[in-house]
């Protein structure tokens, strides 16, 4: 079997960090884009302290892990606090919004499948 794909070794300082619309004091870069590879994207996502993302939805699940700070996450009707080290999934069509907590920036990965994607945000 012969792989049509290239792989990609690169420092995250060199690909650029965009703001996140629909947050506040948030802000994502896509490490890994679907141009590079098939099945995920991997993101890496940063709030600064009282930053956020307010409740939404996507059509594609998030499997998150998180590098640093701490956070509320809300997830359908549950709340968690999380920290450095700790994994999140999220499953797709499930509203779900974060609260930067801490005195430091909230930083996670998060990869989904490269499907189509729409993002609602939710009133509450």
């Amino acid at each position: 079997m012969q792989l049509n794909q290239q792989s990609l070794v690169t420092s995250s300082e060199k690909i650029p960090e965009n703001v996140v619309k629909g947050g506040t004091k948030t802000s994502m870069q896509v490490l890994i884009d679907s141009d590079t590879a098939p099945n995920f994207a991997m993101r890496c996502f940063k709030m600064e302290p009282g930053g956020g993302m307010p409740k939404h939805t996507n059509e594609v699940e998030h499997e998150q892990y998180v590098l640093n700070g701490k956070a509320k996450i809300g997830i359908g009707d549950n709340v968690y606090e999380v920290k450095s080290g700790d994994v999140v999934f999220i499953p797709a069509g499930i509203p779900h919004w974060y609260e930067n907590i801490g005195n430091e920036d909230f930083q996670f990965l998060c990869l989904v499948p490269n499907k189509s994607d729409n993002i609602v945000i939710l009133k509450d």
